[in-house]
């Protein structure tokens, strides 16, 4: 049976959070789980930042096994497989990949990736798309976007199908082959690979070339001190990030 065909979906009108709701149904093992709701009234993205949920957009989750020390792959995963939805429907979109777990469109973030540990060997991956309406984040450090402002007309149900088509493809690649080949794909759809970017972590600024993502998805940048690793940070682009300023 393909991956396509394994998942088991419990759909709301209305819950807090899909990550926490979905954490109740990863009881029994081998089971490939998705929760998706209209609307999330305690929506959350990296590091506690808020995440605005309102009726129109698509807010899900999916909770299956998954090595721990392997789950930064699935956050490229998620954010390729969401790229590759949008490309179904709208093949002529400027949108691009940004390290980690970014979807720009039109050079302005227009989706949430969240991973957490769930029970006994799940993992949950918690994903927020702006289709009908651009939320004001809570101290946002990127612009905000959504398909309906560029014009990419589409149902948040429609967008979940497709986007289980291309998650299902790539997660299986990621379970048979490893992040190898997944990682190659994900380059060819980086922006401003080979290009200079500006890294904040801690407090602190450094501008370099990336130059890639390494086997274990750190990002590789190239300073005048050598070639970095970079494991967490904030990656920005000069040319279209004025808040890093």
């Amino acid at each position: 049976m393909a991956l396509i065909d394994k998942w088991i979906y419990y759909i709301f009108d209305e819950v807090s959070s899909t990550n926490d709701v979905i954490k109740q149904y990863c009881s029994k093992s081998g089971k490939y789980i998705a929760v998706y709701a209209k609307k999330q009234t305690a929506g959350r993205g990296r590091r506690g930042r808020n995440w605005e949920s309102p009726r129109g957009n698509l807010f899900f989750s999916m909770a299956f096994e998954y090595e721990l020390q392997r789950a930064g792959e699935l956050a490229f995963a998620c954010s390729l497989s969401l790229l590759q939805a949008v490309k179904k429907i709208a093949p002529y979109a400027d949108i691009k990949l940004k390290w980690p777990n970014d979807v720009l469109l039109n050079n302005a973030k227009m989706s949430g990736i969240l991973l957490e540990k769930g029970a006994e060997k799940y993992m949950i991956v918690g994903v927020g798309v702006n289709v009908a309406a651009s939320p004001k984040i809570e101290n946002a450090v990127y612009d905000i976007t959504s398909l309906a402002d560029a014009d990419i007309k589409i149902k948040p149900q429609e967008l979940l199908h497709l986007f289980m088509e291309s998650f299902s493809q790539n997660l299986s690649l990621l379970q048979a082959n490893g992040f190898a080949v997944l990682r190659e794909k994900w380059l060819e759809n980086a922006k401003n690979l080979g290009k200079e970017i500006i890294v904040r972590q801690n407090g602190t600024k450094e501008k370099g070339i990336f130059k890639g993502i390494d086997e274990n998805a750190a990002l590789l940048m190239e300073t005048p001190a050598g070639v970095k690793k970079i494991l967490a940070g904030d990656v920005f682009f000069e040319e279209i990030n004025k808040k890093d300023e």
